[in-house]
């Protein structure tokens, strides 16, 4: 497997996993127990993890030869829990 394709696929697995920690545990402890540390911490992860997912999705678009549509689709993954993980299964 090349290098790229696999330093993709660990940041599609950590964007998924900050997404679901942001959505399952920080948003909890911020919105019912009242502790907003936890999304700041968590939040700043998942936004440079889902900056390099997008950014990684259109390097693989050239080097994989997808075209814009499944761009597209990866892209469109990247907002769905559990969707980075279709992504890398699907296209990858």
């Amino acid at each position: 497997m090349d290098l790229s394709v696999r330093t993709f696929k660990i940041i599609s697995t950590l964007e998924a996993i900050s997404f679901l920690v942001l959505l399952g545990i920080a948003m909890p402890l911020k919105y019912v127990w009242g502790l907003p540390q936890m999304v700041r911490v968590v939040g700043m992860a998942h936004g440079l993890l889902f900056v390099a997912y997008l950014g990684g999705a259109l390097y693989m678009k050239e080097k994989l030869g997808w075209n814009w549509k499944t761009l597209g689709i990866v892209a469109l993954c990247s907002v769905l829990p559990f969707g980075p993980f279709y992504a890398e299964k699907k296209y990858l």
